[in-house]
């Protein structure tokens, strides 16, 4: 007899594969059971892995303190981004492809070496390569976005498709805290925010994913991509939007939707 973990799995697998909503996992696994909703992320996971996915780095959700305590939560939370999901900065994407998508513009963080063993603010800084910006496009699996932090988590943090940013810089040269956002949709402001609305400081939100990483013996690696969280409000997307996100000191970052 299959598990509730399985069963849940299942439904969300094949609401991606048949991009047909689901109803709330929740149901199956309860409404605060953090542990076993990233059980459930771990079956889709290595089930995608073993049909030839590549694991390209980590998205870390929940980073706004507002959206947590919304969804009664003290903690971010994380998924995995696949190979096959990141877009070429400039490049399109179908919508076809896409489940109650929404843009956000963010910084991503690219490790330069692997990060385990005990975690300091001073050694993640000194692990990480370089920083750019970049849009992440969420999506819910789950029906009308109705969740909870069980069916995120469950849902690959509600994980969509990334486009990262050319402009490279290191940590030194940024100020993250105080970096302004703007992101346009179709030439329009859409979006607009800084570095302190994620967790403060979304060097915050990276420490808190490498400790958590190291501490279930999966280290973040050399040459992972880790989307920190957004720097704004959310954007709903719709059929041939084109958006743009520029943060200070790390240029633009565009993408369009066919």
């Amino acid at each position: 007899m299959s598990s509730n973990i399985d069963i849940a799995a299942e439904v969300l697998y094949n609401a991606e594969a048949y991009k047909t909503t689901c109803p709330p996992v929740r149901e199956m696994i309860g409404d605060s059971d953090v542990e076993t909703a990233y059980r459930v992320q771990l079956k889709n996971v290595a089930r995608k892995v073993a049909a030839g996915e590549t694991i390209v780095g980590k998205k870390i959700g929940l980073t706004s303190f507002a959206v947590q305590k919304q969804l009664g939560v003290d903690q971010p939370d994380y998924g995995v981004l696949y190979g096959s999901t990141q877009i070429k900065n400039g490049g399109s994407l179908n919508f076809g492809e896409l489940m109650q998508p929404k843009a956000e513009a963010e910084i991503a963080f690219v490790m330069k070496k692997d990060l385990d063993g005990e975690i300091t603010l001073d050694r993640l800084v000194d692990s990480i390569d370089y920083a750019v910006a970049a849009i992440e496009i969420v999506g819910s699996r789950v029906e009308n976005w109705d969740i909870r932090i069980t069916d995120t988590i469950a849902d690959n943090a509600s994980a969509s498709h990334f486009v990262l940013g050319e402009t490279k810089k290191t940590i030194d040269q940024l100020d993250l805290v105080n970096c302004s956002m703007e992101m346009t949709r179709n030439g329009e402001i859409a979006s607009k925010g800084n570095g302190k609305a994620c967790m403060d400081n979304p060097l915050n939100a990276a420490l808190w994913l490498a400790r958590v990483m190291a501490k279930q013996e999966q280290p973040l690696r050399k040459g992972e991509v880790l989307l920190s969280g957004a720097l704004g409000p959310m954007v709903v997307i719709e059929q041939g939007d084109e958006f743009e996100a520029t943060i200070d000191g790390l240029g633009s970052v565009t993408v369009k939707i066919d």
